[in-house]
């Protein structure tokens, strides 16, 4: 398989860049799904509410909607390549701003630092998504995706595991009970745990910079179509326009799965509640495997989104009817201990993450079919699109405070019937007026 490279260079493998954009893709969901164990960590440590704990979600996807259109621009000037290294550098500031946070304990501190790191992804999201659609045909366009989600949501299992080790591994109770019943001293000596972390991130980072500028990652650029000579604009294709809010509803619905089940089992009373992010992130690797093997052999992108579209909806309708002193999520992943066993409603917060796998890997194909010069707007677009992770969580936790955790799930039940409609028809729509 050749990349569509730019006219001076010649055809490489795309092995190389496979690798590279694989540690970005890494690098994304480690920062990301950090923010499943933060909301939770920061309630204590802070002293917030369910609402304003999810103020994590709200800034750092926020930054997405703010930032995707320069992102586009400042791709149109440096290329892939180079705006890849930049977001890199952007994020670097980001998680240095953590160190000043977590000495003060200071919440407004980390909103900022997560802004910018938000700002640094949506940078790297613009170039690197588009960029896997373009590196080989775009029938398995989804499938590479994949390999990347596989990558992504692996850092999502694995870095709550890691935050738990390294913040509150000799802590002994870690519930949120116990956590709220430390002293003002111990908390900000909890809060200072963070510091090396973040320090040693932004290391990783600063490495990663080197790597991308000085690789042999190759610049690529959109094929010209002939198809779109006659639009003027991104707006004129309603595929894109309508994945855009295909994925606002989509990672809405992602972030609520990932990153309010440690609150959603922490109301329940379990403990290890900042670890729960990782079931929701093992199901999501096995999405992305499936869809590995099956797309597009066995599955198109289309039937895929189906398939995604249908398990959500019957994840919402598990978590609001079954009851929460039913069987613990350990107990219902790891094997049925009895016939009769009811699955707890925090097993289909995780299952969610099943049915999320294939959705991004699936629309962005979908959406950025026939744009050729409109490929970059395209893009950014779809990548405000992730906004949706900052303002359905929010809904999600006014509900919550104004009801309860397991009703305020309902929140995402439309999220889901869209997803079905763009599988069904919205992505062959190709003018608004058919």
């Amino acid at each position: 398989m050749e990349s569509v490279l730019k006219a001076d260079q010649k055809p490489v493998s795309t092995l190389i860049p496979m690798t590279i954009i694989a540690l970005l893709f890494f690098i994304f969901g480690f920062v990301t799904w950090l923010n499943g164990s933060l909301i939770p960590f920061l309630k204590v440590i802070c002293d917030l509410s369910t609402f304003q704990a999810l103020y994590v979600t709200l800034v750092f996807y926020i930054a997405y909607t703010i930032m995707a259109l320069p992102s586009s621009w400042l791709l149109a000037r440096t290329g892939y390549k180079n705006g890849m290294a930049y977001g890199l550098a952007v994020m670097v500031i980001g998680t240095l701003m953590f160190i000043p946070a977590a000495s003060t304990a200071n919440y407004l501190f980390f909103l900022s630092g997560l802004f910018i790191l938000g700002t640094g992804l949506t940078i790297l999201q613009t170039a690197a998504n588009p960029y896997l659609v373009i590196l080989g045909p775009k029938e398995s366009a989804a499938m590479r995706i994949s390999l990347m989600g596989i990558v992504n949501k692996g850092a999502g299992v694995i870095v709550p595991l890691v935050f738990s080790a390294l913040i509150l591994s000799d802590l002994g109770d870690t519930s949120e009970q116990a956590l709220a019943a430390l002293s003002e001293q111990q908390l900000q000596a909890l809060s200072d745990r963070l510091i090396m972390p973040y320090l040693c991130m932004a290391g990783a980072l600063i490495f990663l910079i080197a790597l991308v500028k000085f690789s042999s990652l190759p610049e690529i650029e959109p094929p010209e179509q002939q198809e779109n000579n006659d639009k003027s604009g991104i707006m004129q294709f309603p595929q894109v326009i309508l994945g855009a809010i295909a994925l606002f509803a989509y990672v809405g619905v992602e972030v609520i799965a990932g990153d309010t089940i440690g609150l959603f089992g922490s109301d329940l009373g379990m403990s290890n509640f900042t670890t729960l992010t990782s079931y929701t992130m093992v199901f999501m690797v096995i999405g992305y495997i499936l869809g590995v093997i099956c797309i597009p052999k066995y599955l198109s992108q289309k039937h895929a989104l189906i398939s995604s579209a249908a398990l959500g909806i019957i994840c919402v309708v598990g978590i609001v009817t079954s009851s929460p002193n039913s069987s613990s999520i350990s107990e219902i992943v790891w094997g049925f201990t009895s016939i009769s066993v009811v699955p707890n409603p925090v097993f289909f917060v995780a299952l969610m993450g099943l049915a999320h796998a294939l959705v991004w890997p699936s629309i962005w194909p979908l959406a950025l079919d026939g744009l050729g010069r409109f490929t970059a707007q395209g893009s950014a677009l779809l990548i405000m699109g992730i906004s949706g992770g900052a303002l359905l969580p929010m809904i999600y936790g006014a509900i919550a405070e104004s009801n309860n955790t397991q009703d305020a799930y309902w929140v995402t039940l439309p999220c889901y019937l869209f997803i079905l409609f763009y599988a069904l028809k919205g992505h062959k729509m190709r003018a608004w007026r058919n």
